[in-house]
């Protein structure tokens, strides 16, 4: 899976914005924290949810169960919105 092109990303001072081009269905700004935000970037390349979970799981301090919860939350509400192609 990764990132749709109709989606550009934004990170400012610890807040992570997705924000769709003209061409995207979903209409709207979808904000997030420092952990959305490097899934976010995860996604910008071509990955599965076991990577991105490995990888924050490397990067945070947090039990490895939150941070599929969160990723797995993260993943459900971008494929809904239709900001993953794959």
């Amino acid at each position: 899976m990764k990132l749709s092109k109709e989606y550009v990303v934004h990170h400012s001072e610890g807040e992570s914005l997705l924000v769709p081009t003209g061409t995207a269905t979903f209409v709207g700004i979808v904000r997030g924290n420092k952990t959305f935000g490097a899934i976010i970037d995860l996604l910008k390349e071509e990955t599965d949810e076991e990577a991105i979970v490995a990888e924050l799981t490397s990067r945070f301090d947090a039990p490895e169960e939150t941070v599929r919860e969160d990723v797995r939350k993260a993943l459900s509400e971008l494929k809904r919105i239709g900001a993953i192609d794959g």
